[in-house]
């Protein structure tokens, strides 16, 4: 007597992408490189200065004069948001059981996840420590118009 496993049905039932894959190998991507990023940025920050106690506005200010580190803060940005946004919709995905609280959920996650780029993108970019026309006394010591 034989025995004949039927085909089990695909779990995609429309054309287009598979975001699910995509989505896997982003985090299986995205995770090393987050690694090397992250543990780099605080070496050359913490290990190879002068510590924590010489992190302050002017050190960030002078970093971010070099556009290599404000693109590297910024793939550190950009990852770690998608990666942990990807993250949490796979356990929304898990857990959630009705079909509209799912879709709001996510949509809410994108959407903070976007706003959360956008502001710390600008941020990065625009960042200027001593702008123009501002009062002197409120000027950081560096910046010559506070001489």
């Amino acid at each position: 007597m034989s025995v004949v496993i039927e085909t089990p049905n695909s779990p995609r039932t429309r054309k287009g992408a598979n975001w699910e894959k995509y989505g896997w190998l982003f985090m299986r991507v995205s995770g090393p490189l987050l690694v090397v990023l992250v543990f780099t940025h605080l070496v050359v920050n913490l290990v190879l200065g002068d510590g924590i106690k010489a992190i302050d506005f002017a050190f960030v200010a002078g970093k971010w004069a070099d556009p290599f580190w404000q693109v590297w803060d910024l793939a550190m940005l950009w990852l770690a948001m998608i990666h942990g946004t990807n993250g949490m919709r796979t356990i929304v995905n898990d857990y959630t059981e009705k079909v509209k609280v799912r879709k709001a959920l996510i949509t809410s996650l994108w959407a903070v996840c976007g706003l959360l780029i956008l502001l710390g993108t600008l941020v990065i970019f625009t960042f200027d420590p001593c702008p123009a026309g501002a009062a002197a006394e409120l000027l950081p010591s560096f910046c010559p118009a506070s001489n």
